[in-house]
């Protein structure tokens, strides 16, 4: 099945930016694999922190599963797109790495000027129904 990794791309940041809970857990629910993960690889510096404090390596955050990626989307969605301030948008053109893996570059930009003023690379691994099964996110990364 040929892959279109620009809607794949496009697709992925709509998420992000749903503003409706029930479209944006269609969309997921549409988008992902039913037993997807999603992998923050370089958990925020305050998780970091404390891990190091431990004297234990920062772990990456995990979430499995639709209604785990739901809760996730949502509270980025809050926390980053709700006050009105910033949108997620594809930074550059997605590219095919591998069969079956998409690389996403992505900004988080300020509505009134579309300035970036953060960003990540997620690396999207699709089951044959073209369905995203694992999503390593690179946040900070532009």
């Amino acid at each position: 099945m040929p892959i279109d990794v620009k809607q794949i791309a496009d697709r992925y940041l709509t998420q992000w930016n749903e503003p409706d809970p029930a479209a944006r857990s269609a969309l997921i629910r549409e988008l992902w694999a039913p037993d997807a993960l999603h992998v923050l690889v370089n958990p925020p510096e305050a998780v970091r922190d404390a891990a190091a404090a431990l004297a234990v390596p920062a772990p990456p955050l995990e979430v499995h599963g639709h209604r785990a990626l739901d809760a996730r989307v949502a509270r980025a969605y809050e926390m980053f797109v709700a006050p009105g301030e910033h949108v997620f948008e594809v930074a550059e053109e997605p590219s095919l790495l591998l069969p079956h893996v998409v690389a996403v570059r992505w900004s988080m930009v300020t509505v009134d000027g579309g300035e970036a003023v953060g960003g990540g690379l997620d690396v999207l691994y699709l089951d044959e129904d073209g369905r995203i099964r694992t999503d390593h996110q690179f946040v900070g990364t532009r």
